[in-house]
Formats: C-alpha cells, structure tokens, sequence
C-alpha cells in the first residue's frame, strides 16, 4: 500500500469522515496517521533511526525524514539517530549541540502486515481521543 498522489486526499477526506463520526478533531486522526507510518517507516528502515512523519494537511502528501541530533564526541549511543559536532560539520556550518539533521527518505511501501499494523495504532488513537472526549463531555456531571 505505497501512498500515491490518488489515494493522498483520500487519506484526509478518510480522516476528516472518521473525526466527525467520532465527533473529535480531524488533527487527531492524522496526528494518528503519522504515527502509524512512522512505525511502519521504522519497522522498514531500522527501529533505532528516528524517522518521523507530516501529513500534509492540505495535500495529503505524506513526507518521510530521518531526524539526526548532535550530541557531543563522547555522548554518540545511537549512531543512526544520533552524529557528532565533527561529523555534522558535513551538513551545517556551524553545528551546535542539539541541533538536528532532517534528510529526506523515501515513502514505505506498505506491506500487508504493515498496513494491518498501522491500521490497529490509527483505531487505538482514535479510541483513545473518543474515550477523553467522552471524558471531558460528562466530567462534570454528577
């Protein structure tokens, strides 16, 4: 389930349809998306690299990127997520500690298992912000 420029405002108009039968916020429901393909990005990619998602919300064009954070010489623990000032000199001009490297990476290809995978983490966050909504709705209810 690669995501092409046909099924992108699908992806939103699915978003959109799901938070109004939920009655939560469409932002939660992509927020949920980009979570779900970061996992999915991960799985394919390597689960110690920092790939994040953005959903694009006027598109629906998903961007993949690999986040890289400097640390100091002696601090590096994950060399796929993390570089130091020496090595982050290829990439900025004047690194600081804690600055970070956004490349782009291609979109995942979903497989059936991913897909299936990403479907289960949309469906928890979106009981999750129905259970807080419901919650926030009766709190004060006696």
């Amino acid at each position: 389930m690669a995501i092409t420029s046909a099924n992108q405002l699908e992806l939103l108009q699915t978003a959109e349809a799901v938070a109004r039968e939920k009655m939560i916020d469409p932002d939660l429901v992509i927020q949920a998306m980009e979570d779900s393909l970061a996992r999915a990005a991960k799985s394919r990619y390597g689960s110690e690299m920092d790939i994040r998602v953005k959903i694009d919300r006027k598109t629906g064009r998903a961007s993949f990127t690999r986040v890289r954070t400097v640390v100091e010489d002696d601090a590096v623990e994950n060399y796929q997520a993390q570089l130091t000032v020496a090595q982050a000199k290829q990439y900025l001009a004047d690194p600081q500690i804690g600055d970070e490297i956004v490349d782009e990476v291609p979109p995942v290809d979903l497989g059936r298992i991913a897909a299936q995978s990403a479907k289960q983490v949309i469906l928890q966050k979106v009981r999750e912000a129905e259970r807080d909504r419901q919650f926030e709705e009766f709190k004060d209810r006696k």
